[in-house]
């Protein structure tokens, strides 16, 4: 009888347990945090009420089943898939510019959903989308991409996502997306020609948006850092009170679940600003634990895509890797006054349903790429049919 079939032999599913561990912990700390805000009224000016940590902890919950469903299933089947979820992705954002799309309270880019109940952003749900669907192209092109056409092609690529949340006003995002875009890149097989060009199209890029892209008003965020005290119309202010409230948690930090007088209120303090929270709550020390996780997830990911097993999964992973560092540099960045503020969250950390699910999402692939990286033999499945 057993002559008759093939036998199977499929490993056994494993999971990062480091990688995982990591960003619960990050979840959990970002869910008290917000907890503490809520019941301090420290930030009841901008209505975040005692629901908000209970829909940050629903979308942890929902947001790790997601991770471990997505982990289960073999990367390169999702990435085969991109001809459907690439278009999904960017019918969602092309629907900010209808009347679908609005304008969140304090910040200034419309990039936001409201459909019924629901509101969301669709640039999260891109970020996925791209780090799939550009591994995959690069997977592909890789032994011919520093030809001119295809390195073209992979350049138009990167600019898609970037271009389109560049026209809702979201240049944090942008910025994102070029972080992503270049860590992929760069852990390709690019000729050290394109790679010495690299400063030339920064330039001449930060230079077009210097002088046809950015309002006034963004050119003094980014001018202020190197002139503090100089802008009559005090920009840097909510920055200045970020400071502040770091240096207000001493060393051994004031504790969670204190009254809004024991704090120092900061605007967005629970969400691109819910660092300089964490450094009142949890003090000097406090701090530098959450930074320690934060890098330790970083290296966790860019460790797992050296061990890959083709070069699909070591893109999805130096994807990953390009987005959580970025995100992470520039939202410290802003709490410590040396980036401009141009509303990037800390993920795992601040509030956003829709943000969480996406990271969530994200750190699935990564598992998917760490629990897929032995060899197996299938019947159904043929390991050369990339």
């Amino acid at each position: 009888m057993k002559s008759a079939f093939k036998q199977l032999s499929v490993n056994k599913h494993n999971i990062d347990a480091g990688l995982i561990f990591s960003v619960i912990l990050c979840s959990v700390i970002g869910i008290l945090l917000i907890y503490s805000i809520s019941t301090s009224g420290i930030s009841s000016d901008e209505g975040i009420g005692s629901g908000d940590w209970k829909v940050q902890l629903v979308s942890m919950v929902l947001g790790l089943g997601v991770a471990i469903f997505i982990s289960i299933i073999d990367y390169r089947k999702l990435a085969k898939l991109w001809f459907i979820f690439a278009p999904a992705a960017l019918f969602l954002v092309a629907l900010t510019f209808t009347g679908l799309g609005y304008q969140r309270e304090g910040a200034d880019d419309q990039a936001w959903l409201q459909i019924g109940p629901i509101n969301f952003q669709p640039s999260e749900i891109l970020k996925l989308a791209f780090i799939l669907t550009f591994a995959h192209h690069l997977s592909r092109d890789e032994e011919d991409m520093n030809k001119p056409v295809h390195m073209i092609l992979l350049c138009l690529h990167g600019a898609i996502p970037i271009g389109i949340v560049g026209l809702q006003g979201d240049y944090g995002t942008a910025i994102i997306f070029a972080a992503i875009f270049m860590c992929m890149l760069l852990s390709a097989k690019i000729s050290w020609k394109y790679i010495a060009a690299i400063p030339i199209v920064i330039g001449a890029a930060v230079s077009f948006m210097w002088f046809f892209v950015l309002s006034d008003f963004h050119k003094k965020r980014i001018t202020i850092l190197f002139n503090p005290g100089s802008d009559p119309d005090y920009i840097e202010y909510q920055q200045d009170l970020g400071l502040a409230a770091l240096k207000h948690g001493g060393v051994f930090g004031r504790g969670l679940f204190k009254n809004a007088e024991e704090y120092i209120y900061v605007p967005e303090i629970h969400n691109d600003f819910i660092f300089s929270y964490a450094g009142q709550v949890f003090g000097f020390l406090g701090s530098v634990g959450i930074l320690i996780i934060l890098v330790y997830i970083c290296l966790k990911i860019f460790a797992d895509s050296r061990v890959t097993r083709d070069r699909l999964g070591r893109f999805i992973c130096m994807g990953a890797f390009g987005l959580f560092l970025s995100h992470y540099i520039m939202n410290i960045g802003m709490v410590l006054k040396v980036a401009p503020v141009i509303g990037v969250p800390l993920p795992f950390m601040s509030a956003g349903g829709t943000a969480m699910v996406s990271m969530y999402a994200i750190i699935g692939l990564v598992l998917s790429t760490y629990s897929h990286r032995a060899v197996t033999y299938n019947v159904f499945y043929d390991e050369d049919d990339d």
